[in-house]
């Protein structure tokens, strides 16, 4: 006797062959999974990603594509600066200091002068001259570097009165500024000497 809940041989070659139009591809979810001897639907290829043929690159490519990247890099950091220069606080600290010229851009040269004169091989005139001159290049970044913190800190209080900058960390940053050469700065100066901030 034939079972009731048997389905016959033919009934499932049928399915098997049957092929899957448009319109159940496109009402059927992503996750859809076809039962077993269906075909399995295409995915769409937008979106992908072209697989054209790519070759290993050269050695000399290779370094060529690296240093045209430092440079890029390099660049763009010289433009627009790191993490730390952003925010409008650190923007007007950098060009109160690249307004006006500042003791610190010489203080470097004029340690390696003292360095050189305080040798022990030179005469005492030289030795006491350069160490005059030490005093007054530490004297005169100390004064200067006051002076930025004072403008500094008025000109933020009028301009951004609800500022949760601290403080300590502008003037650092626009002290640290003030001791590096003008052309070295990064970001680069907007304003000129002299330009009213």
């Amino acid at each position: 006797m034939p079972s009731l809940f048997r389905r016959k041989s033919t009934d499932l070659v049928d399915e098997a062959v049957s092929s899957v139009t448009p319109e159940e591809t496109a009402e059927r979810s992503r996750g859809y999974t076809p039962a077993k001897g269906r075909e399995t639907p295409k995915r769409p290829t937008a979106g992908r990603r072209p697989t054209g043929p790519t070759r290993p690159l050269t050695k000399e490519e290779e370094r060529e594509r690296r240093r045209q990247l430092r440079a890029e890099a390099a660049s763009e950091f010289r433009r627009e600066g790191g993490p730390r220069d952003r925010g409008p606080e650190r923007l007007l600290a950098r060009n109160v200091v690249d307004s006006r010229r500042t003791v610190g851009t010489w203080f470097f040269g004029g340690a390696l002068i003292v360095l050189i004169g305080s040798n022990a091989a030179m005469p005492a005139l030289v030795r006491l001259i350069s160490n005059v001159l030490w005093g007054a290049l530490a004297l005169g970044v100390v004064v200067d570097s006051v002076l930025i913190c004072r403008k500094i800190s008025k000109l933020v209080r009028e301009r951004f009165p609800k500022t949760d900058q601290r403080m300590g960390s502008l003037y650092l940053y626009a002290i640290m500024r003030s001791i590096t050469f003008r052309r070295m700065r990064a970001p680069a100066p907007q304003v000129k000497l002299g330009d009213k901030v």
